[in-house]
């Protein structure tokens, strides 16, 4: 090889590319969040959600591995910020007042973004797959036995009860949400199961 042909492949070797920009786990979560939110589960597929996280799908693969995985973290980090339930519902809390509390402001957060609109868990439980489905109601019922533990030390007897009706009254408001009813209306109905549960729950 002559000297200038090795001087011309010196400078047309390609230069190395930096260091990948590290993944942004949380960042990730933040934007499959908010594509299962406005289309469900099953109206977002793989190639879709990797676009949104700024990745390829088999990185998504490897980081969650599987859709169904990605999910139901996604979920847990939903369960765990969409309400402060630990905040309100705190060991010596009065039950009726935080009940109410809990139940019209998840009446406004349910309205308050059409693009998210409704709560994540509940939604989820209605979905078509059965694994994501699942994983949701898995969420779920995790809620309602916080629900019930926190009831339990004042009103043992129909801890399980109104717990269940909490339930059924969040994820009634959550379709309606879905469905484009405004904060004010499902605050009037969160405001009436609130009657209902001081009922219950009243000395007699």
């Amino acid at each position: 090889m002559l000297v200038k042909d090795f001087i011309v492949t010196v400078k047309e070797k390609p230069k190395s590319r930096g260091r990948p920009r590290a993944f942004d786990r949380e960042a990730a979560l933040d934007h499959a969040q908010a594509l299962f939110h406005a289309h469900g589960y099953d109206g977002v597929g793989v190639a879709a959600l990797a676009q949104a996280m700024g990745v390829n799908p088999p990185s998504l693969y490897a980081a969650f591995g599987s859709k169904a995985a990605l999910f139901d973290e996604v979920l847990g980090r939903y369960a765990r910020n969409g309400l402060p339930i630990d905040t309100l519902l705190a060991p010596g809390t009065e039950p009726v007042g935080a009940l109410r509390a809990l139940l019209t402001l998840a009446a406004r957060i349910y309205a308050a973004d059409p693009q998210a609109a409704g709560c994540l868990v509940l939604e989820g439980a209605r979905g078509a797959d059965p694994q994501a489905a699942g994983c949701a109601r898995n969420w779920k019922a995790g809620s309602i036995a916080q629900l019930r533990a926190f009831l339990e030390p004042t009103h043992p007897q129909v801890a399980q009860q109104v717990a269940d009706y909490i339930g059924a009254v969040m994820s009634g408001m959550s379709a309606d949400a879905r469905a484009g009813a405004s904060a004010e209306r499902l605050v009037a109905v969160a405001e009436m199961a609130a009657l209902a549960i001081a009922a219950v729950l009243s000395p007699r």
